[in-house]
């Protein structure tokens, strides 16, 4: 099959993955776009996987306050470099999983990595970490939070 550049952008646009990687999930799909984000997904696992043993020396704090300003969150992301965490799009992750903790209430960091993410419930706030992880080429991890709330 032959598999366009259209294609490939799409698929980069959804996923964020290199264009090698896209070009790659959609050859062993037969070029749908829905099944290459899958094994895309099922790849990120292993990519993670095989980065379980690298240190961590660098990320960012991030936090997130609810718009009524009664509940919030901050939290520690880590990258493995300096340049990984201050890319932009590795500071919208942070943001996107402290919005998420505040919304969600998650008890524990292994509670929260088996939830749903709240802005797309397809994916787990783990799969999330590993896309990421596979994006940036670099092992990342979500070392701590606290969540705080007036009501609580």
């Amino acid at each position: 099959m032959n598999i366009t550049a259209e294609q490939i952008k799409i698929l980069r646009d959804k996923t964020g993955v290199s264009i090698m990687q896209c070009r790659k999930a959609l050859e062993e799909t037969g070029g749908d776009t829905e099944k290459a984000i899958v094994f895309l997904q099922e790849k990120s696992v292993e990519f993670a996987n095989k980065k379980m043993d690298r240190e961590l020396k660098a990320g960012t704090v991030s936090s997130y306050i609810h718009n009524n300003g009664t509940s919030g969150t901050i939290l520690v992301l880590r990258s493995e470099t300096d340049f990984v965490s201050g890319n932009e799009e590795f500071i919208k992750l942070a943001h996107d999983i402290a919005m998420h903790i505040t919304a969600m209430k998650s008890e524990s960091i292994d509670v929260l990595l088996g939830q749903s993410f709240i802005k797309n419930p397809e994916m787990t706030i783990k799969n999330l970490i590993d896309s990421a992880s596979q994006k940036f080429g670099e092992k990342i991890e979500l070392s701590n939070y606290s969540r705080y709330d007036v009501k609580e």
